[in-house]
């Protein structure tokens, strides 16, 4: 879950509707990156393992509001991650792989030596298992390690920049992209001359005390459509 702030309220945006926007980067991006459906797909569905949790999240008492990705415990967000490379599996191994890659690059900028030590072995294990995991698939596809280290280094632009329209970045670089005024790419990545991204997201009145208001007002809430449109630099 991402809050977007607006004054007065917040926009609840899902993990798989910030992941949309991923997709719709990826779909635009120059060079085209190949196998081109199997990527596109990676980028739209790296967040696959929150797409439920995300429909009843649970409340942070702290904000009064939905608990989001970064505030999410950590025995939570490993068991969601475990499963987003498998559920891929029945659409796509080259996308499992790169969304397993995903996973393993967003767990490396954990201190695991600062970590407590059950914390750090939960992450060294998941590692291991995804290691594994990737290993067994890269052998079937005969893929290419090191275009995939390229397109996992995409998937992490992709989703960065995707994180910085929604929740509103200063400017900021990935990969050497630097978005600015939430508009501008710099250097123009895209193979069009300008692309508008859509998602959606639910209005939120809160704060909330009681998880079950904040969840009915997450179904019932007002969606709010969201777009942004990115331009080179002049």
């Amino acid at each position: 879950m991402l809050l977007r702030q607006e004054e007065g309220s917040v926009i609840a945006i899902g993990q798989a509707s910030h992941a949309w926007v991923s997709g719709q980067l990826a779909r635009a991006w120059d060079p085209r990156p190949e196998p081109f459906e199997a990527v596109c797909l990676a980028a739209e569905q790296h967040d696959v393992g929150m797409a439920q949790w995300d429909l009843a999240p649970t409340l942070n008492p702290a904000t009064g509001l939905p608990t989001t990705f970064i505030e999410m415990d950590l025995d939570t967000h490993v068991g969601l991650w475990s499963a987003a490379p498998a559920r891929l599996l029945t659409q796509s191994r080259y996308a499992a792989v790169l969304v397993s890659l995903h996973g393993s690059r967003l767990y490396a900028l954990r201190d695991l030596d600062a970590m407590a030590p059950a914390d750090a072995d939960r992450i060294r294990t998941w590692e291991a298992t995804q290691s594994a995991f990737r290993a067994r698939l890269i052998e079937q596809l005969g893929a290419d390690p090191d275009v995939l280290r390229a397109q996992q280094a995409l998937l992490w632009c992709w989703d960065s920049l995707s994180l910085g329209l929604l929740l509103g970045w200063d400017t900021f670089t990935v990969e050497g992209i630097t978005l600015r005024d939430g508009t501008v790419l710099d250097p123009w990545p895209l193979a069009v001359p300008s692309l508008t991204v859509v998602c959606e997201g639910v209005r939120l009145h809160g704060p909330f005390s009681d998880e079950a208001q904040m969840r009915a007002a997450l179904v019932d809430g007002e969606v709010v459509p969201l777009s942004f449109t990115l331009r080179p630099p002049a």
